[in-house]
């Protein structure tokens, strides 16, 4: 079985791994021996190798020194590092060079075949593998859509797709993407019936429903608030599962991590959730009971100003004092929130701390209006590498390493609401309120194609705000966004394939609220 792969093994007692070098011909490879470092430099300058492996104990030029030398001219050649010691501090020193693996002599043949097999093939490997069982889990998922899924499943089935979705990631040349978004959007088409079905029930009736936005602080916060010196709750605009996951790849070696999962309330915008979330009441609640902090209109700069007041409000309706001031604070810039990483551990002094981070509805607003930023992420898959990159060097994960080790504090992170990708435009008709919002609207006599939108007649009924009594509202389901007749092709082209949220899908509605523990 010829592979076509080249690999260079050194070593200056080559005679006595005659039988490993047999046997990888054998399995064919093609296998070039060298007996001392400076013919290994030489040849792999002349060659082009898949693989080396290397002897750490040979005379004249060592097996580290030959290691430095073949990084400085092919940093990214994998070299496995093959020896009789077993000095911990060696193996450290060689893993510090960024060795690909590290080999105990005596080494069998079987072993050395499975080192070139996970450097050399394991992505084809893996991608056949992943192929495989996604076609199988494909499968699996369109059986569960058949069977009528409760809340429940439906979490289960929007965590085991975003999950296939970010191994696909990994695995382009599979050209599996667009099945998995075609499963995506039919997931959508369902979830969105199911919600219209069943939301009404949710906001009406306690019995056998998912934990809502206004039931965060009440389910996570109080229950705990008094059994550490600080609870520190992290509010992250517009932060869908993929993009926790990505950031959770960079936490699990500071903290234990552990999720549950709520469904925002409708609409899925921060004027609704987030209030919904610090003042523990739905919108029409919020109107009714607290008239002069609900006003303004649906932007966050009016409608989000008594966030603190809302939560302070919330803990006086549940009798509950705390030992001093409920910390809040919002970060909505760079050099604002660095300066919050300086002095996050100080926050420990309040018993509370509630911590709005916007990047990442920035990050989603701004790629609908910068074409530089919607190159770099033409798609979902390219909008959770954008996460990553901003995360990695963001004050956020500043602060979370900074908080990592601390005794006596409790770590809560939550988000209001996701985004979705939004492809498919729809006519909006009647008057226009002030909903600038392109996946709801509100006024009187507002509507769209019902196949596309959930129309709301009596606001009350979905515990949503009466306004000023005359008005209805239109909530957009699955991928699409509103757009009115006038200069209709304009603003639909303008809009598509922007990241939006205030509507019906599983990425804008299923959330995670983790839990992060220090190691």
């Amino acid at each position: 079985m010829e592979t076509n792969n080249k690999i260079l093994w050194v070593d200056d007692e080559i005679e006595l791994l005659k039988s490993n070098i047999l046997f990888l011909r054998q399995k064919g490879y093609n296998v070039v021996e060298s007996t001392n470092g400076e013919d290994a430099i030489r040849l792999i300058g002349e060659n082009e190798f898949d693989l080396v492996f290397l002897d750490e104990m040979m005379p004249g030029m060592g097996g580290l020194e030959t290691l430095l030398e073949i990084k400085e001219t092919k940093p990214n050649l994998p070299i496995v590092m093959v020896t009789k010691n077993e000095t911990e501090s060696l193996m450290e020193e060689a893993i510090g060079k960024k060795i690909a693996d590290y080999l105990i002599k005596p080494v069998n043949p079987n072993q050395v075949l499975l080192v070139c097999k996970k450097i050399i093939q394991g992505q084809k490997i893996k991608g056949s593998v992943v192929s495989r069982d996604y076609i199988q889990e494909f499968n699996r998922i369109s059986l569960e859509l058949m069977n009528n899924p409760g809340w429940k499943e439906w979490i289960d089935l929007h965590i085991k797709l975003t999950n296939w979705e970010m191994e696909l990631d990994e695995h382009p040349e599979l050209g599996l993407k667009q099945t998995a978004n075609d499963q995506r959007r039919e997931i959508n088409v369902e979830f969105s019936k199911f919600v219209e079905k069943n939301y009404i029930n949710w906001v009406n009736d306690k019995s056998e429903r998912p934990v809502l936005s206004n039931e965060i602080v009440e389910r996570y916060i109080i229950p705990n608030i008094n059994d550490f010196k600080s609870t520190y709750f992290f509010v992250v605009d517009c932060m869908r599962l993929d993009q926790w996951l990505v950031m959770e790849k960079f936490l699990s070696a500071f903290f234990k991590i552990t999720k549950e999962y709520y469904y925002s309330i409708l609409p899925t915008a921060t004027p609704y959730c987030r209030n919904a979330i610090f003042a523990g009441l739905f919108p029409s609640e919020i109107e009714k009971h607290y008239p002069e902090l609900w006003k303004g209109n649906d932007d966050e700069n009016s409608k989000n100003n008594y966030e603190k007041e809302f939560l302070i409000k919330l803990f006086e309706r549940k009798r509950i004092r705390l030992r001093n001031e409920i910390r809040y604070t919002k970060i909505m810039d760079s050099d604002f929130s660095r300066g919050i990483e300086n002095k996050i551990t100080s926050f420990s002094e309040s018993q509370l701390n509630a911590i709005v981070i916007n990047f990442v509805d920035m990050i989603a607003h701004s790629r609908s209006d910068n074409a530089i930023l919607k190159e770099i992420a033409p798609d979902d898959s390219a909008y959770r590498s954008l996460t990553s990159s901003w995360f990695e060097h963001s004050s956020f994960f500043g602060m979370l390493r900074q908080l990592a080790g601390k005794p006596d504090i409790r770590i809560i992170i939550t988000t209001d609401h996701g985004s979705i990708r939004c492809l498919h435009g729809v006519k909006v008709h009647g008057d226009r309120e002030s909903a600038p919002n392109l996946r709801y609207k509100y006024g009187k006599n507002v509507k769209a194609d019902a196949r596309n939108a959930l129309f709301i007649r009596n606001p009350l009924d979905y515990k949503f705000p009466v306004r000023n009594g005359l008005v209805n509202y239109i909530i957009a389901k699955e991928d699409f966004y509103f757009v009115y007749p006038t200069d209709y092709h304009q603003y639909l082209s303008k809009y598509n394939d922007t990241f939006q949220h205030g509507g019906i899908s599983t990425e804008e509605m299923i959330l995670p609220v983790i839990n992060l523990e220090s190691k």
